[in-house]
């Protein structure tokens, strides 16, 4: 009988244990799962300032480092990649506040009294040069025209900055709601940036979605901008004009479009893959850098070097923290046809203008060209041979003779001068 309570305790108390083994298991697995999960929300999270990204790798240091990067990681990679350039420039964090009295949309609305930041690089220049002032695109940051700066420089006095909620700058918590609101959160930002560095009269470009806010920057503050150089827009087609193409009227209507179309709708970005990659989201960077900017390149090829450091900048801005990039579905609808198409504004154009679009460049330039039917100020359209849609850095020496070109009134005692560099093309 002892032996059979003995039995029976024994029994009892295995049965407990691996109740509790069971139990310790799960709730193990619920924290792991709960861990990944939260890896975006502890992203976002974290402040843009390097203190703050401190402390959050203080806070939860084995999730933090699934996503190799930090606002350290950005500043120190640009400024790897900015090694190649041989102009001397001054790097600075430039407060443009906390936001604009008034603004139908503020950029600090979960921390209302914290300034934000804009990344800027300012290269030296021949005293009395024109400003030149450069605005990178969707999924990129001002190192990405690190090719451009030293023979820009020669004749320009060139600033770069990284938008609000890009590059090296502040990641405020994206709050916009609609078009409009998205459109504010960029040229507010921008606006307030010019006021803190004191500008005017300055020649602004801008590249592909960099060239949507320049132009509606332009709009809305045409009295600061000389000159307006769109570098392979984005923004001049609308939603109507997709139901003219015929292979995304037909991938639309398919599963596979269905789902696409539905990851765009919930502002699923391509950042947010590489992010959660985690460690293998670098490698995935450097095969995309390696690709488009070699094997699948129209132009002149990254050295091995270059291919190197702007795949290790790419990654580190685009795996930081998710904030101007939630743009994507507010201001184009999927195939990135604009919401509010800037060739509906093109009559209301105050400022002079040139486009600027390499041979292969995916962006259509016959929109530039309706464009230009409604304009009342001068306007052109330059082709860059043997480049795409980064035509900047497939064909530098093209890219830069279009943008002397552009700017010849401003860089020569005789602007009359109308013969097109050698090798350009006009649309």
């Amino acid at each position: 009988m002892i032996r059979r309570w003995s039995n029976s305790v024994i029994l009892k108390n295995k049965k407990k244990m691996s109740e509790q083994i069971n139990n310790t298991t799960t709730t193990k697995a619920k924290a792991a799962v709960a861990a990944a999960a939260n890896v975006e929300a502890v992203t976002s999270s974290s402040s843009s300032t390097t203190s703050s990204t401190s402390r959050g790798i203080g806070i939860w240091p084995s999730i933090l480092r699934w996503i190799p990067t930090s606002t350290d990681h950005i500043i120190d990679s640009e400024k790897r990649l900015l090694s190649l350039v041989k102009t001397p420039y001054v790097q600075e964090m430039v407060n443009i506040g906390s936001g604009p009295p008034g603004s139908n949309v503020r950029w600090f609305r979960s921390t209302s009294d914290q300034p934000r930041f804009i990344n800027t690089v300012t290269f030296d220049s021949k005293e009395g040069s024109p400003t030149l002032v450069m605005v990178h695109g969707y999924a990129a940051s001002q190192g990405f025209f690190f090719r451009n700066f030293d023979a820009l420089a020669s004749r320009f006095k060139v600033i770069a900055i990284d938008q609000l909620g890009w590059g090296g700058s502040s990641r405020p918590d994206f709050t916009c709601k609609s078009t409009e609101e998205t459109e504010a959160w960029f040229i507010d930002s921008f606006e307030e940036w010019r006021k803190s560095k004191n500008l005017s009269n300055f020649i602004l470009l801008g590249h592909s979605f960099g060239g949507y806010v320049a132009a509606k920057y332009a709009l809305k503050h045409p009295e600061h901008v000389q000159h307006l150089i769109l570098v392979g827009p984005a923004g001049f087609s609308s939603d109507s004009d997709a139901s003219k193409s015929e292979w995304l009227t037909r991938f639309r209507a398919t599963w596979k479009g269905a789902i696409a179309n539905h990851l765009w709708e919930s502002n699923f970005t391509p950042q947010k893959v590489i992010r959660g990659l985690g460690p293998w989201g670098p490698n995935l960077v450097r095969r995309y850098t390696s690709a488009r900017f070699g094997a699948y390149s129209t132009g002149e090829l990254l050295t091995e070097e270059e291919s190197r450091l702007l795949a290790d900048y790419t990654y580190h801005t685009l795996a930081a923290k998710a904030s101007g990039e939630l743009c994507l579905k507010y201001i184009f609808s999927f195939g990135a046809f604009a919401r509010l198409p800037l060739l509906h504004s093109a009559s209301e154009w105050k400022v002079p203008t040139t486009f600027i679009y390499g041979f292969h460049d995916w962006m259509n330039y016959q929109g530039a060209q309706e464009a230009r039917k409604d304009m009342k100020v001068p306007c052109e359209i330059l082709r860059v041979p043997q480049a795409g849609h980064f035509a900047f850095i497939d064909n530098p020496n093209g890219f830069h003779s279009a943008v002397f070109h552009a700017c010849r009134r401003f860089l020569s005692s005789d602007s009359s001068n109308e013969s097109l560099p050698e090798g350009l093309t006009s649309a």
